[in-house]
């Protein structure tokens, strides 16, 4: 794999973005491209917004008329990406993640924000390369095998935390 540019922005005032999460976000964005095999330059953009803003982008773009955890806005098919001509790099999109979604979410599956948010960009990721699980069925497992296998590798690993306790 050759260079992976991740450009982060922070759209969102809601919550402070901890250290290191910056960091993780690019770790997570190589080792996908890197379990997947990607050879060539790439860029990927992840934007922290609030709920309102991935709300109104999740209504505009996609229909869904209500708040979400992270979008992804992929700018190849098929493994055909536009390129940036400055560099060369291929252009695999952009990542949307809703930074207050992501905390209540770690809090609801008892793990940390770095994890919630390794698993939303590792997520995200594996939708700009083309994965789908909407559909269900084999590309839904498939899909949530390679994150684990993604997570796990850069130590973010599942744990029973997904198992809730009733009330």
């Amino acid at each position: 794999m050759n260079q992976v540019k991740v450009i982060i922005s922070n759209d969102q005032k809601a919550v402070k973005i901890p250290t290191g999460i910056r960091l993780l976000i690019r770790r997570c964005c190589h080792a996908v491209l890197e379990e997947e095999g990607f050879s060539d330059n790439a860029e990927v953009s992840v934007r922290f917004v609030d709920n309102e803003i991935i709300h109104e982008l999740n209504r505009d773009f996609r229909n869904v008329d209500r708040e979400t955890d992270v979008l992804s806005f992929p700018l190849g098919e098929n493994g055909v990406y536009d390129t940036n001509l400055d560099t060369g790099a291929k252009l695999l999109g952009d990542i949307v993640i809703s930074v207050p979604k992501a905390v209540e979410q770690a809090e609801l599956y008892n793990h940390s924000l770095q994890r919630e948010i390794g698993f939303l960009t590792v997520h995200s990721m594996l939708h700009l390369l083309g994965y789908d699980h909407e559909r269900g069925g084999i590309e839904e497992v498939h899909m949530r095998e390679k994150e684990e296998t993604v997570l796990t590798k850069i130590g973010l690993k599942r744990d029973n935390s997904y198992y809730m306790e009733e009330e």
